[in-house]
């Protein structure tokens, strides 16, 4: 079967969630490949609605092995509450497992990122203050703690040690923060080891396995391909890749197992944080689109700032990225426009171009619009490719034909229900 990577296409936010728990049903293994808690992927079933930050969005499928990968930075504290939430609304309790060699977001990691980003003053990024990029910093300057270490106690106090020293007089001398002591953080570790010691295990082998037995392993990216920290617009992205092909490296799967690539793309735009958005609407026009689509972060609750589709952001991710197929989500929350406006080009600096700059300079940019049809039917209980209006059909259309990938799925709703499969795409009507 191969593996079928779900990656978002824009700025994060598209629906991953949704997507995943949907392409779940028949897969083995749903496994998160990078980032960490600093993104909610919302899943909504019979049990009720539910932000994942960091448990895979295959935790409500029985059978199904949820695997935190070795690309990802762990936040035991955040994982907890999430099974604990499950717990709580009769949800039966997932199959876990976590990659020892995957890095673990440490209490000094939260403190540094609220500081810090705080300390930009204007160049604020406007991150989450889970500590996500923090403990990548400590990953690449080799002095993280992976999860594998929280199981042998008397090393682990002897690093942590070395590491306090270091965080707590940078924390105090830079940003008058009073630090952490050993004592604290080594109850912290204690806590995680005695919940999560039994699920930390070496899940290169169990995913290896299920590759020589030919199951369904689905990965599941965090936010989208302009938050990449290469290839989005830095410096406002994420510290990790949000490529497919972070699959490889983030999960121990050779790149050539990666068949299936699924584009998320939102019927419009949204974003959370700092940086350009040339298709962001003024704050007046925006209520309206926020208010319908319910778009607020699902990690933070700040309102996401949103705008029409930008097609010059998803042909640069799609060229990128080659995606398989697309799912297309939240179509529902445009019904009843009578235009759909698309944003196909960026002046900048009194020229115009429809290639995707460096951050600086897509700051400047102005959106150049095209106009296309809406439709004013109801499209929340469509749940076939014919079901769906002419003009929606030909919006669907235009989305393939921006990203060359057909659609196969369709989102007109949050429940997992509200879902149109094509599984083989139909070309939408001629324009």
């Amino acid at each position: 079967m191969g593996v079928t990577a779900v990656v978002g296409a824009q700025w994060g936010d598209e629906g991953k969630g949704k997507v995943v728990d949907v392409l779940a049903d028949g897969c083995r293994i749903v496994a998160r490949f990078g980032g960490g808690s600093n993104a909610g992927h919302t899943v909504v079933n019979e049990y009720g609605a539910f932000r994942l930050h960091s448990l895979p969005s295959g935790a409500f499928h029985a059978g199904v092995t949820n695997v935190l990968g070795t690309g990802t930075v762990v936040d035991f504290d955040s994982l907890g509450s999430e099974l604990d939430a499950l717990h709580a609304a009769g949800v039966p309790k997932p199959l876990l497992l976590i990659s020892a060699r995957a890095h673990v977001i440490m209490p000094y990691h939260r403190a540094l990122d609220g500081v810090k980003d705080e300390a930009r003053g204007a160049m604020r990024i406007g991150t989450t203050g889970r500590g996500v990029g923090p403990a990548y910093v400590d990953k690449a300057d080799r002095v993280g703690i992976q999860a594998g270490e929280l199981l042998d106690p008397v090393p682990l106090a002897q690093k942590l040690s070395v590491i306090l020293e270091d965080k707590n007089r940078l924390l105090g001398e830079r940003y008058h923060h009073p630090g952490f002591t050993l004592e604290a953080v080594l109850e912290l570790t204690n806590s995680w080891r005695k919940r999560f010691g039994s699920v930390i295990a070496d899940t290169d082998s169990v995913l290896s396995s299920a590759l020589a037995r030919d199951d369904g392993i689905l990965a599941e990216g965090q936010l989208g391909v302009m938050r990449d920290l290469d290839w989005g617009t830095y410096p406002y992205v994420t510290s990790s890749t949000t490529f497919a092909a972070g699959a490889g490296p983030g999960l121990g799967i050779p790149p050539r197992y990666i068949s299936d690539v699924v584009g998320v793309v939102k019927a419009y735009t949204t974003a959370v944080g700092e940086g350009p958005l040339p298709a962001e609407m003024a704050e007046g026009e925006s209520t309206w689109l926020r208010e319908r689509g319910q778009e607020y972060g699902a990690t933070t609750g700040r309102p996401r700032r949103v705008g029409w589709l930008d097609a010059v952001a998803l042909r640069y991710a799609a060229r990128l990225t080659r995606f398989t197929r697309l799912a297309v989500t939240k179509l529902d929350v445009l019904d009843g426009l009578r235009t759909v406006r698309i944003v196909v080009g960026y002046e900048i600096d009194g020229e115009t171009s429809d290639r995707m700059p460096l951050a600086h300079r897509l700051s400047r940019a102005r959106p150049v619009f095209d106009e296309v049809d809406g439709w004013t039917e109801d499209t929340s209980s469509a749940r076939c490719w014919t079901d769906l209006p002419h003009a929606c059909r030909r919006y669907l259309d235009r989305i393939s034909t921006i990203a060359e990938a057909p659609v196969s799925l369709v989102g007109v709703g949050s429940s997992r229900a509200a879902t149109i499969r094509l599984e083989s795409p139909e070309p939408a009507v001629a324009h």
